[in-house]
């Protein structure tokens, strides 16, 4: 194992400068900028503007089905990733490198998501889409491998994701507030100021509390922060669905503006810290087995989250197709100018890029596998590692369930806001559901599963030490 030379970092626990805090946050933020654009109004696209099946419902059902066809693809694609990305040393750095390989096309991809050139073509959303997602992974599992190899020293691990889930929720805010407001100045249309500011609400707690995360944890234990989070989370969803039943969305904008920020609140902190859990599996499996592999181990993350995502993504539009959703007037809240669509994505997808060769620029590998380890890396090491690691498998089910949880309620909450009374009562309801029902069981299932996870942070303490003991 590679460590660095100095008699502080030779033990790995290295303390990193703020600037490379932020700099390594810098990747999340872009990759936010960049793929939450897609997650959260991808969808809307394609049933209000692109219309890709001829009409909303019909649209929307084609859509979830793509979505779970593209995750399927990712089951292949994530672990031969993982695997090359563990097996190789660009000369640019093991993973920060694939910041900039990557980030060009994914760029180019994203942005052609949201160009209407050709009629509605099921085959063009298809390649587009399916090209996206391959890069996008191609850039996620060695970014997320990044994390691990900066430090092993917990304390700085818990800092370096609170500043990555800070920043990355930055971008979400940028996205979910953003977008909306820059379609409408593209499309030379009113500003729909309370949308944007119903999807802000979902990120703009993460100002308030992520920074506070380390405090928090040392307070009230891990376990402890996720339960209180977690219920957090379900208490806002609940009241977001009670008040959505009282009336029209604009008559009680304020009360859903609070319960926005409730759900937020816990949802934010609680998917937030779940990143800091990798490095841990990671540490609980070079323990066990002599061998740290990142690259695998965040292949399988992908894997996860984007089962997850799969779940969460064909949810939105089934239920919207089985409702019979029909698209909003000309007149509605969110801008149907397909051009105006493409040059926001043209705008985040840019400065997306720009981030990540920030991030490039400040990042340094420190604790990765040498030549020898590398050497022996397949493609079963990732399913041999998942077996026989059961933190990860227990991470694996708490990234699923949450993933699928923020995938349903952010496709939804455009449609939320976008004259939800306009449409018929099933409808509504089914839109209901997506935004607080269905996201509230998923977080119940969620806390049962955290309950089962058994790193301690005293546990990890103690592996990392045994472990810069035997390296030595």
């Amino acid at each position: 194992m590679k460590t660095t030379t100095s008699s502080q970092e030779s033990k790995g626990f290295y303390k990193l400068s703020w600037l490379q805090r932020i700099g390594f946050g810098a990747g999340d933020l872009a990759q936010n900028l960049i793929y939450q654009t897609i997650c959260m109004y991808l969808l809307f696209f394609y049933t209000d503007v692109y219309v890709l099946g001829g009409d909303a419902a019909k649209s929307a059902g084609l859509a979830g089905t793509m979505f779970l066809l593209v995750r399927l693809v990712d089951v292949l694609w994530d672990p031969l990733v993982g695997t090359f990305v563990d097996k190789h040393n660009p000369s640019l750095g093991k993973y920060r490198s694939y910041l900039v390989t990557g980030g060009i096309p994914l760029t180019i991809l994203a942005i052609l998501c949201f160009w209407d050139g050709f009629a509605p073509s099921i085959s063009y959303a298809y390649i587009t889409y399916v090209g996206m997602s391959m890069l996008y992974t191609l850039i996620n599992v060695p970014y997320g491998a990044l994390n691990s190899s900066l430090t092993r020293d917990t304390d700085e691990i818990t800092i370096l994701t609170s500043v990555r889930m800070f920043m990355a929720n930055v971008g979400g805010l940028c996205v979910s507030a953003g977008v909306p407001i820059l379609v409408a100045i593209m499309a030379d249309k009113d500003l729909p100021l309370e949308m944007a500011l119903f999807m802000g609400l979902g990120s703009l707690p993460s100002f308030i509390f992520m920074p506070l995360v380390p405090a928090i944890k040392r307070r009230v234990g891990k376990k402890n922060m996720f339960y209180i989070f977690l219920s957090v989370a379900i208490v806002g969803m609940m009241l977001l669905y009670i008040i959505s039943k009282m009336g029209t969305v604009k008559e009680n904008i304020t009360l859903v503006y609070i319960a926005q920020f409730i759900k937020s609140t816990g949802v934010i902190v609680a998917t937030g810290y779940m990143w800091a859990l990798i490095p841990e599996v990671i540490s609980y499996g070079e323990y066990t087995t002599g061998r740290r592999i990142s690259g695998i181990v965040n292949a399988l993350t992908g894997i996860f989250f984007k089962a997850g995502m799969a779940l969460g993504g064909v949810i939105p539009g089934w239920v919207l197709a089985w409702t019979n959703y029909q698209a909003a007037a000309e007149a509605s809240t969110l801008p149907k100018d397909s051009s105006a669509w493409f040059y926001t994505m043209l705008i985040f997808a840019s400065v997306g890029l720009s981030l990540l060769i920030f991030c490039f620029s400040q990042t340094k590998e420190r604790v990765v596998m040498d030549e020898s380890e590398t050497k022996n890396v397949k493609v079963s090491d990732l399913w041999t590692e998942f077996l026989r690691n059961r933190p990860l498998r227990i991470i694996a089910l708490f990234f699923i369930t949450a993933f699928a949880m923020m995938s349903v309620g952010n496709a939804a909450g455009a449609f939320f806001m976008n004259d939800l009374e306009l449409q018929t009562p099933l409808a509504q309801e089914g839109i209901r559901w997506l935004v607080c029902i269905i996201p509230a069981m998923l977080l119940l299932l969620a806390m049962y599963i955290i309950s089962k996870y058994e790193l301690s942070d005293e546990i990890i303490d103690d592996i990392n030490k045994k472990i810069e003991s035997r390296n030595k």
